[in-house]
């Protein structure tokens, strides 16, 4: 199975802090691990260790760190095709605290793909399916191309301006970055899918019916950084292969649970 993600990429470094620090004060932190990540590059590294034919289409910084993150994806089994921006690699520094939850803290532009860069696009057209977390309105075009379309809910505007109709919307329920409403989109997507953590969430057809879902039980011994984006991954993979939402959903959370158990989104082997 060939499966593309159209997005973007961040340079994670995770480190592991006993609590958040209240304004003006300073707290230890220890480094766990650094990899490339982000939405895109999660969802990229997953689909190939699920053993699907995964192409990555993004943009890296021109520096040490966008060529390593390029050179680490390769490695991973990821095929990437990028171009390189004269920007720095955007980074984002993860704290992991005691409760194993995870904070955020990005640093530089977001670097994404565009339709008019010189990149292979006609490989979309032999795509399963396609997960878009970013880019440019001409590269969502691009990505319509493969035969199921997935998006996060992140980028909504850049979806309605598009003007594409998606196979399925995917994002969280209780994040205000990820809100999705019915009118949202000029074209509805078939299915939409909203998600709530360890408390399950809900998926609805086009007739606009809720059907809730249980989350997998799962013990954190590792960290939260990268469940959404691995059940965003998981529902892209399951419907490429042609399931229909019960199934796919079901497949998407069992897989998002697996992260719980790693330090970072991944196994740090390759």
């Amino acid at each position: 199975m060939r499966i593309a993600v159209v997005g973007h990429l961040e340079w994670v470094e995770l480190m592991r802090v006993d609590r958040l620090p209240s304004a003006g004060e300073i707290v230890h932190a220890n480094p766990i691990l650094a990899v490339p990540a982000g939405g895109g590059g999660v969802a990229a590294v997953q689909l190939a260790r699920w053993g699907a034919e995964s192409i990555f289409f993004t943009a890296l910084g021109d520096d040490a760190l966008g060529h390593r993150a390029h050179d680490e994806l390769c490695a991973r089994g990821v095929q990437v095709r990028a171009v390189f921006r004269r920007e720095p690699q955007r980074r984002a520094l993860t704290f992991i605290d005691a409760r194993r939850e995870r904070t955020i803290v990005v640093l530089g532009d977001r670097l994404v793909v565009h339709g008019a860069d010189a990149l292979p696009w006609d490989e979309l057209a032999r795509c399963d399916a396609v997960y878009i977390t970013g880019g440019d309105a001409g590269a969502v075009r691009q990505a319509r191309r493969a035969r199921t379309a997935v998006a996060t809910s992140r980028v909504v505007p850049l979806l309605r301006e598009a003007g594409i109709q998606l196979d399925a919307l995917v994002g969280s329920d209780n994040d205000p970055a990820e809100r999705y409403a019915s009118g949202d989109l000029p074209l509805a997507p078939h299915l939409v899918v909203r998600t709530n953590g360890a408390h399950g969430g809900y998926f609805a057809r086009s007739d606009g019916v809720r059907h809730p879902y249980a989350a997998v039980p799962a013990t954190v011994t590792g960290d939260t950084y990268g469940a959404g984006d691995t059940f965003a991954a998981g529902l892209t993979f399951a419907l490429g292969e042609g399931r229909g939402p019960a199934e796919a959903v079901a497949f998407a959370a069992a897989r998002a649970a697996e992260v719980v158990a790693f330090d970072g989104p991944y196994p740090l082997s390759a």
